[in-house]
C-alpha cells in the first residue's frame, strides 16, 4: 500500500501555542513549515518545555487509567449510539464477533429503567443474566450491571413499586454469586474475590432495606379504588398479570378479597398464560365438584412459563441487523424500516449471543 503522506520514520513536526490555538511553526525566512523547533529557541527553554508537556501528558493518561479501572466507579460507561450491530462472524467488513456485554454497554439501560413501559423488561433480562450469563459479560460490563441494579433498587424505594419483583432479582443475583464465589479459582469472575465479596454484601444491605420498606398511604382523600362500582373493580383486576398481585388485592379490603376469589377471574388468568393441553393436564376440582382455577393456576405456574407481556421491548432490524429501542433511529437503508423490525423477549436477547 503507498504512503500518501510523510515518511513514517520523519520525526514529525513541531507546533506552538498561541492566542488562537495550536500552530505549526512556520520558519519567517523560507516561509515553509519546519520540523525542528529546538533551532529557533534556546536549549534550555526547549528541553524544559518538553518536560512541562509530556508530565500533563503522563497525568493525563494515569487519570484517564485510574477512572477505567476504579471499581468503585459509580457512571456507567456509554456510547452516543444507542443501536448496536449484532454480527456473528467476520467478514471483509466487520471482523470479531458482537458479544453479550458489548450489547449491555451500549445499550442505554440506565433510561429504560427510568420508563414504566420498559422497567419490568430490563428487571427480567437483569434476572436472565444473574442467573447464568454474569461470567459471560466483561469486566466493565458487570461494573455497569451492578451500577444499573443500584438505580433500579434506589428507584423501588423511593416509589415504593415492584418491591417483590425486586427482591426476587436480588435474590437470584446472591444466590448464583455464591455459586460462582466457591468457584474463583477457576477464574469464572472477573476482578477481585473482595470487591466480589464487598458486592454481595451490598446486595444483603439492599434486600434489608426493601423488608424494612413502609409503604405510605397517600395523602389524597378523593376518589378510592374501593369507591368505584363493582363491575369497574372486576375489570380493572383482570388487567392484573400476576395471580399474586390479585392475592395481594383481596387482602388490602374485605370487599376487595370476595372479589379476588372470582373463578371466572382465575380462569381467565390461566388461559392468558396456558394453553388448553397444559390445563387439562393439571385439573383440580373443589370441594364442590367444579374447576378450582385459582389452585390451578398456582400449580400450572410451577410446572410451566408464564405468558410474559412487555409494554416495550428491544427490537431488532432484519434488513441491517441492528438492535434498538423502539423508536430510536438507527442507520437503515429499508424503504419501510418499522417493518423490518422484531420484537425480542429478554431471552430472545440472550439466545441472540449465543454462538
Amino acid at each position: 500500500m503507498p504512503f500518501l503522506g510523510q515518511d513514517w520514520r520523519s520525526p514529525g513536526q513541531s507546533w506552538v501555542k498561541t492566542a488562537d490555538g495550536w500552530k505549526r511553526f512556520l520558519d519567517e525566512k523560507s516561509g515553509s513549515f519546519v520540523n525542528d523547533l529546538s533551532s529557533y529557541c534556546s536549549k534550555e527553554v526547549y528541553n524544559k518545555e518538553n518536560l512541562f508537556n509530556s508530565l500533563n501528558y503522563d497525568v493525563a493518561a494515569k487519570k484517564r487509567k485510574k477512572d477505567m479501572l476504579n471499581s468503585k466507579t459509580k457512571t456507567q460507561y456509554f456510547h452516543q449510539e444507542k443501536w448496536i450491530y449484532v454480527h456473528k462472524g467476520s467478514t471483509k467488513e466487520r471482523h470479531g464477533y458482537c458479544t453479550l456485554g458489548e450489547a449491555f454497554n451500549r445499550l442505554d439501560f440506565s433510561t429504560a429503567i427510568l420508563d414504566s413501559r420498559r422497567f419490568n423488561y430490563v428487571v427480567r433480562l437483569l434476572e436472565l443474566i444473574a442467573k447464568s450469563q454474569l461470567t459471560s459479560l466483561s469486566g466493565i460490563a458487570q461494573k455497569n450491571f451492578m451500577n444499573i441494579l443500584e438505580k433500579v433498587v434506589l428507584k423501588v424505594l423511593e416509589d415504593q413499586q415492584n418491591i417483590r419483583l425486586i427482591r426476587e432479582l436480588l435474590q437470584t443475583l446472591y444466590t448464583s454469586l455464591c455459586t460462582l464465589v466457591q468457584r474463583v479459582g477457576k477464574s469464572v469472575l472477573v476482578g477481585n474475590i473482595n470487591m466480589w465479596v464487598y458486592r454481595m454484601e451490598t446486595i444483603l444491605h439492599w434486600q434489608q432495606q426493601l423488608n424494612n420498606i413502609q409503604i405510605t398511604r397517600p395523602a389524597f382523600k378523593g376518589l378510592t379504588f374501593t369507591d368505584l362500582p363493582l363491575c369497574l373493580q372486576l375489570n380493572i383486576m383482570q388487567r392484573l398479570s400476576d395471580g399474586r398481585d390479585l392475592v395481594s388485592l383481596g387482602q388490602a379490603a374485605p370487599d376487595l378479597h370476595t372479589l379476588s376469589e372470582d373463578r371466572l377471574l382465575w380462569k381467565r388468568l390461566c388461559q392468558y398464560h396456558f394453553s388448553e393441553r397444559q390445563i387439562r393436564k393439571r385439573l383440580i376440582l373443589s370441594d364442590k365438584g367444579q374447576l378450582d382455577w385459582k389452585k390451578m393456576y398456582f400449580k400450572l405456574v410451577r410446572c410451566y412459563p408464564r405468558k410474559e407481556q412487555y409494554g416495550d421491548t428491544l427490537q431488532l432490524c432484519r434488513h441491517c441487523h441492528i438492535l434498538s429501542w423502539k423508536g430510536t433511529d438507527h442507520p437503515c437503508t429499508a424503504n419501510n424500516p418499522e417493518s423490518c423490525s422484531i420484537s425480542l423477549s429478554p431471552q430472545d436477547f440472550i439466545n441472540l449471543f449465543k454462538f
